[in-house]
């Protein structure tokens, strides 16, 4: 029943994160909103809802493990295997623009959000200081924007210039109200199912939401990756890891820790934190010198990321162990 739970929601977070994206987008393009705004704000908040709304409930259910490991895990996932096994099918060329400025930039939060870790927990202050940050990198990406139109993501252009949009007043006011109230019932699943197998196997929420649910809720940047270096297209993936890390630090947890308090797991500061910023540091020497991710490196990620996992529960257990 636990893995029903687990893989129900995961599905109603994902069929409900899309249809709010699609509505409220929809609803943006009738508003006259530009392309520019909608895919810094609409689009970044919609697709980093089920993340959100996993991570508060999380909080609120008192499972907080859960939301800072999802957050952790998540931005460990995006970079090791998002961006690894792609490179594996077809190599990744790193000449985005303004590649060079947003890995500084991830870099610079993973920095930061791991010295407010060391306080121990993230109180509503830290929380809203995170989110404050998060709101002047994209009025600093929007201004940007502004001056380079060719940078609108290109998910954005998909959405815009497709047919995958609701046509009329009436189907935009239903994919958001069906993406509002589904989001919520698929994240009590979804945590519900990942506590349940915490308990049944003797480990730590926080290694379930480092595992479990990160890898769940990075599944469809995966599928997204695999499928554009099939089509050799994979490109665009790592300008939508570095920015979908930065996002989770400063959004997810920014307003996950203004809704309660996130405590620090002991394990998170000697271990988890540091493969996040080691991870994070990967990146830097291909954003540089703009070069590729080849086949190689993408399979030093892959085994890099596998050897986390299984060290992760190692660490667990025996963290576990010596508790009384």
């Amino acid at each position: 029943m636990m893995y029903l739970a687990l893989a129900g929601g995961l599905l109603v977070l994902l069929f409900c994160g899309d249809l709010l994206v699609r509505g409220a987008v929809a609803l943006a393009v009738r508003l006259g909103i530009p392309s520019i705004i909608i895919g810094l704000t609409i689009v970044a908040f919609g697709t980093s809802a089920p993340e959100l709304v996993v991570s508060i409930h999380a909080v609120l259910k008192g499972a907080p493990g859960i939301a800072i490991g999802n957050v952790v895990g998540s931005n460990i996932a995006n970079i090791l295997l998002v961006l690894g096994l792609p490179a594996i099918i077809y190599p990744t060329l790193c000449n985005q623009p303004s590649i060079r400025r947003n890995t500084f930039l991830m870099l610079g939060t993973s920095v930061l959000f791991v010295v407010l870790c060391f306080s121990g927990a993230l109180h509503f202050w830290q929380g809203a200081l995170l989110f404050i940050l998060l709101l002047l990198f994209l009025a600093y990406s929007a201004y940007y924007a502004s001056r380079c139109p060719e940078a609108v993501d290109d998910e954005v252009e998909e959405l815009l210039e497709g047919d995958a949009l609701p046509a009329n007043g009436l189907k935009i006011t239903a994919y958001i109200l069906l993406g509002i109230l589904g989001l919520p019932l698929g994240a009590h699943l979804f945590v519900l199912g990942g506590t349940d197998i915490a308990r049944t196997f003797g480990v730590s929420e926080a290694a379930i939401g480092l595992s479990l649910i990160a890898f769940g809720t990075s599944l469809p940047e995966l599928a997204t990756t695999v499928v554009a270096a099939l089509r050799k297209q994979a490109d665009v993936a790592v300008g939508n890891v570095i920015g979908s890390n930065i996002f989770n630090l400063l959004g997810i947890m920014g307003v996950t820790a203004m809704v309660g308090t996130v405590p620090i797991p002991p394990n998170f500061l000697w271990f988890d934190l540091w493969v996040m910023l080691i991870a994070a540091l990967l990146i830097v020497p291909f954003a540089m010198a703009r070069t590729t991710i080849t086949r190689s490196a993408g399979a030093v990620f892959v085994a890099g990321y596998c050897s986390y996992m299984y060290f992760l529960f190692l660490a667990d257990r025996a963290a576990s162990a010596v508790t009384p």
